[in-house]
């Protein structure tokens, strides 16, 4: 056997050994990255470095797994799936907080599945599966490239957005803020009030979606501010001022 067979040999085995887990975990590396990459240009705190460790991570759980059984029990098979099965469960504390970093707003789900599936991945990598894990990332690059391209091109529009109102002073009537909202196809999804006595200022965080074309919120921004002359700052955002 040369080389090169001994070496493939090593790669396709079913048992744990130094050339097939160093090929493992530099595979899940690869793969974990550039999901992580794609993430991170959508601007994302959760990006190459965290996804090429959430994969390798889970290989290596995987190979533990394996392992273990393997060499201290005396069983070629084992049972992978006890440490797998904690992995999957584990994972949802990190996807969990790429949502609660978003402080309220509904951002971070995307992320939150990608963290998910990277270890899917992982396990997938580390279980043999070298097809099957090349083709889900594959797969998960056409769910968020081209699906992202289809939803912004045929159903923008949608997006939910914060806009936020600071003004002096206590404001209580928010009738002529909807007005203007309803003239602009604006739907107000909800109404977050934050009232400072002490420096006599209002924060007003509007939860808005609109449909059809995106609005021209220059236009908008100009119009709120002829409601209220105390206003001094109108902001559009993503997250919800606490």
């Amino acid at each position: 056997m040369n080389t090169m067979d001994y070496i493939i040999s090593q790669i396709t085995s079913s048992e744990v050994n130094a050339i097939g887990a160093f090929f493992k975990l530099g595979l899940s590396l690869i793969l974990g990255a550039v999901i992580g990459i794609e993430r991170r240009r959508k601007g994302q705190f959760a990006g190459t470095r965290t996804f090429a460790l959430i994969s390798m991570g889970a290989t290596l759980a995987m190979l533990v797994s394996i392992y273990v059984p393997q060499e201290y029990m005396g069983l070629k098979n084992g049972d992978p799936g006890r440490i797998a099965a904690q992995v999957i469960s584990g994972i949802g504390f990190l996807g969990a907080g790429a949502i609660l970093h978003m402080k309220g707003s509904v951002r971070g789900l995307t992320t939150a599945a990608g963290i998910w599936i990277a270890a899917c991945i992982g396990l997938a990598i580390g279980a043999g599966m070298y097809i099957i894990a090349i083709i889900s990332c594959l797969l998960i690059f056409f769910i968020l490239i081209q699906m992202d391209f289809y939803e912004h091109k045929y159903l923008s529009g949608g997006e939910y957005k914060v806009i936020r109102v600071k003004a002096d002073g206590v404001i209580t009537d928010l009738e002529p803020f909807r007005v203007i909202f309803d003239k602009h196809k604006i739907h107000i999804q909800n109404e977050f009030i934050k009232y400072e006595y002490k420096d006599s200022i209002s924060i007003i965080n509007f939860i808005v979606v609109s449909r059809g074309k995106v609005p021209n919120y220059v236009n908008l921004f100009s119009e709120i501010e002829k409601i209220e002359p105390s206003i001094h700052s109108i902001t559009l955002t993503n997250e919800i001022n606490n």
